[in-house]
Parts: C-alpha cells; structure tokens; sequence
C-alpha cells in the first residue's frame, strides 16, 4: 500500500490581526475560549493568551471585557475571585473535575 505525500501546510489568510479578529467576535455576545478558538481558527491555549493582551489594551478605550466566571457543574461552585483566565481544573469544595469555563464578551 503506498502512503500518500503529506500535504503542505497552508496558513489562514488573514485581513486583521488575530487579537482584533477575537475582539470582532466577541462584541456584542458571549462565547467561550474553545467556541472564539473555532471562530478565529486558533488553539484553545492560545486564545487566552492573547484575551489577556486583550484585556490590558481594552481597559485603555472605553470597551470592557466581561468575564463570567467559571462554575463547577456537580456542586454548583463559582469562581468568583479567580484572576486567571483560565478553566480552573478542580472544585476546591467538591474536588470535582466537570467545570464549565469561563466566558468572554466585550462591551
């Protein structure tokens, strides 16, 4: 059997930078990291990297970037005082891994 050549990679054309692509997205609605890595075509880990480049720089024009905070779906448990962006990866009361991520809008 032979092995088909491996396709070369082709990079997504771009118009915008990839933070001013997020930010399109994210006015106006609510989305998740792993929903605005789908829309922009980017990683999961990537997208906080650059929501936190975001969150400096929106802070400066009179745009804010809400964070609803990440909740632990067997207890019921919010985030509230969590300064990372990031999905938390364990319930501190419960010690339960299911937890929904934060999310991102901008208004």
């Amino acid at each position: 059997m032979k092995k088909k050549p491996k396709e070369a990679f082709v990079p997504v054309s771009r118009h915008d930078t990839v933070r001013r692509e997020i930010a399109d997205v994210l006015e106006g609605r609510t989305l998740s990291a792993r929903d605005i890595s789908g829309a922009v075509r980017i990683s999961e880990k990537d997208v906080y990297e650059h929501l936190s480049h975001i969150q400096k720089t929106i802070n400066k024009r009179d745009y804010k970037l809400i964070i609803t905070p990440a909740e632990c779906k067997k207890c019921g448990f919010v985030f509230r005082k969590r300064e990372r962006l990031k999905k938390p990866g364990k319930c501190p009361i419960c010690r339960g891994e299911a937890i929904e991520g934060p999310l991102f809008s901008i208004q």
